[in-house]
Formats: C-alpha cells, sequence, structure tokens
C-alpha cells in the first residue's frame, strides 16, 4: 500500500501526512465529500446479507501545487483489482469504439505486423482482439486472473501482473519493447502514479507512441459527473495536471483527442521526451489554451462542486420519491461502480429502486454493495413491466435504451440521474 494512509478529515483539516500522489505536496483542499460508501465492486452475496459491510471515506482532494484531483487510498491495489466484477466485453459501445480505435493506429501510425502492441489493463480481450485480427503480435497486461483467464482463452498471450517499473522492465526483457503501449481507462486507477508513468518509460520503445484514455475533469465538473469518484479511481486528471506527470518521467505528449466516451474523456498520445519526430498537434496546443482559459490550473476552478452535487442529488430523490407517490414502479439498469457510488451518496435502497439489471453473469444473483438491492438478468424488467428505469451506466444510455427498446411496448419510460434526473422523452 502507497504512504497515503491519514484520514481525508486530517487533510481537510491541515494536519497528518497526506502527500499528493504526484508531486508530494501537502497542500491539500476539499474537492468533494460523499460520505461513507463500500468498494464500488464488492458485490454481496446472498450468504453474506447480514454480515457486516466495510465503509470507507469517499472524499476527493484537490493539490494546490499542480491540480491533481485525488482520493486517499485505504486498501491495496491487490485487495481490489486481482479478482474484478468488470469485464470490458459486455459493452457492444465499448468494444466497438475500441475496433475504431484499432483501425485509426493502423492507418495513422502504421501499426501492422511489425509492431509489438502491449496494453495495460487489457482485461478480457476486448481490444487486444482486434489487433489479433489483422495479425498484429500483442500482449496483456492485467491484474485480474480471473479477467485475464477470459482473454488467455480467446487467444491472446496476457500477463497476469500488476504494471509498474519493475513489470515494465520484466516484460520488455521477455517480450521486447512496446510500440504501441495502450491504456484505456487505467490511469485513474493507479494508487502509485510516479511508479505507474515510469514504468511507461521503461517499456516504451525509442520511437514508441503511448496512448491513454480517461476521463476528463472538466466534463465531470460541467455536467456533475460525481458518481464517477469511488474508491478504484485515484486521480481525476485535466490535461494541464497530466502533462506535468508525464513531463517529470520523461515523456512528452504530442497530441490529444477529445471522446464522448464515459461521459467526456481524453485520449492523450506520448512519446519519449527526447523523440523530435513527432511535432505537437492544433489539437493539443488548442486544449492547453482552453484549460488556461477556463481556470484548470487555478485551485477557485474546484471549489463549490459540492454545491452542484448535493442539488443533483435533491433532484435524483425529489424524482424518485414522487414516482413512489404516485404508485408508480422504478427499477435499475446495470450495476456499474458510478451506480453504487450514486446509490449510496443518496440513500437509495429498496423504498425507491426495487432492483437493478445487469447482462454480466458475474453479477447477477448477487446485491449492490452497501444498499443490498439485488441484481438480476435482463428478463426481470419484461416479467415486472417497471414504469421507470434508471439508466445507472447513464454514459452508454443510447445503447441501453436499444436493447430495451420492448419497454416502450407497455409505455416504461427512462431515467438518467446525471447531470439531474431526468425522463428521457
Amino acid at each position: 500500500m502507497d504512504t497515503l494512509a491519514s484520514s481525508s478529515s486530517d487533510a481537510r483539516n491541515g494536519v497528518g501526512a497526506t502527500r499528493c500522489r504526484f508531486c508530494g505536496s501537502t497542500a491539500l483542499e476539499s474537492f468533494i465529500d460523499l460520505g461513507m460508501s463500500p468498494l464500488c465492486e464488492s458485490y454481496v452475496p446472498p450468504e453474506r446479507l447480514n454480515a457486516a459491510e466495510v465503509f470507507y471515506p469517499l472524499h476527493a482532494l484537490v493539490c494546490r501545487d499542480c491540480m491533481l484531483v485525488q482520493l486517499d487510498q485505504y486498501v491495496s491495489a491487490s485487495d481490489i483489482f486481482s479478482d474484478y466484477a468488470y469485464f470490458s466485453s459486455f459493452s457492444d459501445s465499448w468494444v466497438e469504439h475500441a475496433r475504431r480505435y484499432v483501425l485509426h493506429m493502423m492507418e495513422t501510425f502504421g501499426v501492422g505486423a511489425g509492431s509489438k502492441v502491449v496494453e495495460i489493463a487489457s482485461n478480457d480481450g476486448y481490444l487486444l482482439q482486434h489487433f489479433v485480427a489483422h495479425g498484429v503480435p500483442v500482449l496483456g497486461i492485467e491484474p485480474a486472473a480471473n479477467v485475464a483467464k477470459v482473454a488467455v482463452e480467446r487467444g491472446i498471450p496476457t500477463e497476469v501482473r500488476f504494471f509498474g517499473c519493475e513489470t515494465a522492465a520484466y516484460v520488455r526483457r521477455e517480450h521486447g519493447p512496446a510500440n504501441l503501449l495502450v491504456g484505456n481507462n487505467v490511469l485513474a486507477h493507479v494508487p502509485d502514479l510516479n511508479d505507474f508513468v515510469g514504468g511507461i518509460k521503461v517499456i516504451l520503445a525509442d520511437r514508441g507512441i503511448v496512448t491513454m484514455e480517461f476521463p476528463h475533469i472538466a466534463k465531470l465538473i460541467e455536467f456533475n459527473q460525481f458518481d464517477t469518484i469511488y474508491h478504484e479511481h485515484f486521480c481525476y486528471f485535466s490535461l494541464f495536471a497530466v502533462e506535468q506527470v508525464f513531463k517529470a518521467h520523461g515523456l512528452r505528449l504530442f497530441d490529444v483527442a477529445q471522446l464522448p466516451t464515459h461521459g467526456g474523456s481524453l485520449r492523450i498520445y506520448g512519446c519519449h521526451a527526447g523523440d523530435a519526430s513527432r511535432a505537437d498537434s492544433e489539437r493539443l496546443s488548442g486544449l492547453r489554451a482552453w484549460e488556461r482559459a477556463n481556470g484548470f490550473d487555478r485551485l477557485e476552478t474546484y471549489t463549490g462542486f459540492e454545491e452542484q452535487v448535493r442539488e443533483t442529488k435533491r433532484k435524483l430523490l425529489e424524482f424518485l420519491i414522487g414516482a413512489r407517490r404516485a404508485g408508480k414502479t422504478v427499477v435499475g439498469y446495470g450495476a456499474p461502480g458510478k451506480g453504487n457510488t450514486l446509490l449510496n451518496y443518496c440513500g437509495i435502497r429498496q423504498d425507491l429502486l426495487d432492483y437493478t439489471v445487469d447482462r454480466s453473469p458475474y453479477k447477477q444473483g448477487l446485491y449492490l454493495p452497501g444498499t443490498h438491492i439485488p441484481i438480476y438478468h435482463p428478463d426481470k424488467i419484461k416479467e415486472t413491466k417497471p414504469d421507470y428505469i434508471l439508466i445507472l451506466p447513464w454514459n452508454i444510455k443510447e445503447e441501453i435504451i436499444e436493447q430495451l427498446a420492448y419497454a416502450r411496448e407497455w409505455g416504461a419510460a427512462f431515467v438518467v440521474p446525471i447531470p439531474e434526473a431526468a425522463v428521457l422523452p
């Protein structure tokens, strides 16, 4: 476990040993306090319903010196990720996003049969399978053995390891350097940020490219996406913050793309600092200027977010209470980590949400952590014909509405909780 072990209350009061995950500063200020919450992927089996659950503070802090938004660490990464309940391939839109990425990298950067593609947090092979289909040599690095097993069964070689400098040196020695290093939605999950980015430097070929995708904190603030804050996400990045981290480890960003995924993400493109073959793109300089103009390099931009979140909570509870009083039934769709942050922060249990459903058989038959709302197969919706369906993974609402088009037959309406509770037309 990393050394950040003092309480959030200590950090808020300016005492204790809490330090920034990147720069080591003790000048941390409150960004948003979401109270106490269980680990968002700690789904509860029926036999454990009457057992005690552990709740941890869910309090995000911002560093005054580097503007990195971050959480304290209460459990080790191995406790969270060694056996994981999230399988990327259960989202059709995410698999399609990965397929388009593969084609883009092959067409734009000439990735092909002579390249070596390495993905960090490769999950069940949702992305690397598309490179394999084009005859490109790949290697996955995935710490969750249960998830990596699925990738291996698909013919994707996978090292079951956490990534950092030590793993990077091992993989480079055993498999060679990475011409393309990929990391989708992993940078935020890293407790030891410097060791992780240092590992990128170690494994990347001299003229290699690294791409990383992560939610953009600008979108989190603008659209009240507080439910994307949970214990498994240790950091929340602006371009301003992430450029500092990569520069400190001898890496340079040369391009950035703004993506609609996960409510608004960035894909950064990086290389070794000494690689002069890649000039900064106009997109990169443009986003740098936009963030400066909108204050993402200043502390005041990060204050005031908490009251926005409280109002979002009030509006969701008003909707659910009103629906119940009107005799309407409300169920959930999905059992994502973000949903568990939302439900626990808002205090929503079966008095307001009958149940939720999920496509993943690994979650069906279990209960949501903290709230103990049951998780069923999606067919449960056909059986009970609810009046409202609350979409917890709101970032893929279009995909879900298409899957559940049959619910319109009995007049069901879809509801999203973010940026505020709204019944979709």
